[in-house]
């Protein structure tokens, strides 16, 4: 006979086993369909758990898409933070390595864009938990992105303030080149925001570099000043009066 313990146990994992089921049948439903096109009838069906079930985790289908969602969320950014960090030791290499991670996503079976720009855009208010959800997905990517960004600025001796704007610039070419490749159906958007990305962090670069010799030497130049009686100091001078 199993004991009280041993009942419990069992009941907390088919518990857990059916909510897990429900949340994986919605991430799938929704990030190949959309949220107002998959209905709770084909999420339930697709877990293979009842409908009761449901109702027992979840008081509305929208609680249960923000949940999955922050399970994507989750998943995702482990994901990603893990192969950024794997494309080098340098800052540099890791912010561009951003843009190849996101090349082998957009290249992978079943890409549908980001879960997170889609859930936004079908959903207008912007207090609603999932638009809430999507949006703190964005503010984790981002905070990701800054943590490389500042690492960079101090490597090159840039202003420390300068690396919110970069973070940012970054993250806009993040999600456009996943647009981008969600409407187009070519990866290689990847490879043209990394390009950019290279413009961007080589403007950087160039605002830390030393003055050109040009610019030394016309700094450097000694003023002439007139001689005596108003004549020019200079050959040069001489010519021009």
């Amino acid at each position: 006979m199993a004991t009280s313990n041993e009942s419990s146990s069992a009941f907390a994992s088919a518990s857990s086993s059916a909510r897990d089921r429900l949340l994986e049948a919605a991430e799938a439903l929704i990030y190949a369909g959309g949220i107002h096109a998959t209905g709770v009838d084909a999420i339930v069906k697709q877990s293979g758990t009842a409908r009761k079930s449901f109702y027992t985790y979840f008081e509305s289908k929208d609680a249960l898409v923000a949940a999955a969602l922050e399970r994507r969320d989750e998943r995702w950014m482990k994901w990603f933070i893990e192969g950024t960090l794997r494309h080098g030791k340098r800052p540099h290499a890791r912010l561009l390595g951003m843009f190849d991670v996101l090349r082998e996503w957009f290249a992978s079976d079943g890409f549908h864009g980001c879960a997170f720009l889609n859930a936004a855009g079908e959903i207008a208010s912007p207090d609603d938990p999932i638009r809430v959800v999507a949006r703190e997905h964005k503010e984790r990517l981002l905070a990701f992105v800054r943590t490389q960004c500042d690492e960079f600025v101090a490597s090159i001796g840039v202003d420390a303030r300068r690396a919110e704007r970069l973070s940012r610039q970054l993250l806009v070419l993040l999600d456009g080149a996943i647009g981008v490749a969600l409407v187009s159906g070519d990866p290689d958007a990847a490879l043209d925001a990394r390009s950019a990305a290279e413009h961007v962090l080589a403007a950087y670069h160039a605002h830390n570099k030393p003055h050109t010799q040009s610019q030394t030497q016309s700094q450097t130049q000694p003023h002439t000043r007139p001689r005596s009686g108003g004549q020019p100091s200079t050959a040069r001078d001489r010519n021009q009066t």
